[in-house]
């Protein structure tokens, strides 16, 4: 059995001074992942004894940015999905094991009024291209800050949300599309009809508190592994982001 933890930590520096060691203690993961870590080589010197980390950063300073942590070294390591138009924003990290491949990834956000909606579509059928071939050789793992809220019971006030960033319709059918090629997303499979279940909450109108937030970070698995999941979890009781840490137990 395995535990992944994925953890979109809106700047690891700033997450750093909120508790992150201590959360990473906590839940002591065989793999831990990280998007949004916002800094370049050499900003952070994060010392995780019994951990090989790999580091993907973007080129822009102080943006996007992804991290893996895991207690067993990996066979192979690709960063980026091939798409160098994507790549400069370091929003991916793959990880070659025995039995399974691990990513972790930081979906491109469509942003306001979906001005960067076509780059994320292109993003889509990229990192599909890319999970559908490695899938070929053995089973697929991943999770990250997805930037979608799949169907209405993911967030807090659907309605008033549709067609708005991460709730648009090309969002939703891109997510649908991909679980159709052959994928599970986990907390769903093992928690269909729960309502109230968010990783994300804005910073604003006290919505944390008042939990009107969204389910935005997943982890998903290809169909071939789905009857091994254990468990999946959403650590809302941890705090040092806007997101909160999600969990996936698996047979592996």
């Amino acid at each position: 059995m395995k535990k992944f933890i994925s953890w979109n930590v809106n700047g690891i520096r700033a997450c750093e001074k909120k508790g992150f060691r201590e959360s990473f203690d906590l839940l002591n993961a065989d793999i831990f992942c990280l998007q949004e870590t916002k800094l370049q080589e050499g900003q952070i010197n994060l010392d995780l004894p019994g951990y090989h980390q790999f580091w993907n950063y973007a080129e822009k300073k102080g943006y996007s940015g992804t991290a893996i942590f895991s207690k067993e070294k990996p066979l192979n390591v690709i960063y980026g999905i091939g798409s160098a138009e994507h790549d400069s924003e370091g929003r991916a990290i793959t990880l070659e094991f025995e039995n399974f491949y691990f990513i972790t990834v930081y979906v491109p956000n469509a942003q306001e009024e979906l001005k960067r909606l076509d780059f994320r579509m292109d993003w889509e059928d990229k990192f599909l291209n890319h999970i559908n071939e490695l899938k070929k050789t053995k089973p697929v793992i991943f999770c990250g800050d997805l930037n979608v809220a799949h169907k209405e019971i993911d967030l807090k006030n659907p309605k008033p949300n549709i067609g708005k960033p991460g709730f648009s319709n090309e969002e939703r059918e891109k997510f649908s599309i991909l679980l159709e090629n052959g994928y599970t997303d986990t907390f769903r499979y093992k928690y269909p009809d729960v309502t109230g279940a968010y990783s994300w909450w804005s910073y604003r109108f006290n919505s944390r508190a008042n939990n009107a937030g969204w389910r935005i970070d997943y982890f998903v698995v290809s169909d071939d592994i789905k009857e091994r999941i254990i468990d999946a979890k959403i650590h809302t009781e941890i705090f040092g982001s806007d997101h909160c840490p999600v969990e996936l137990t698996l047979n592996i």
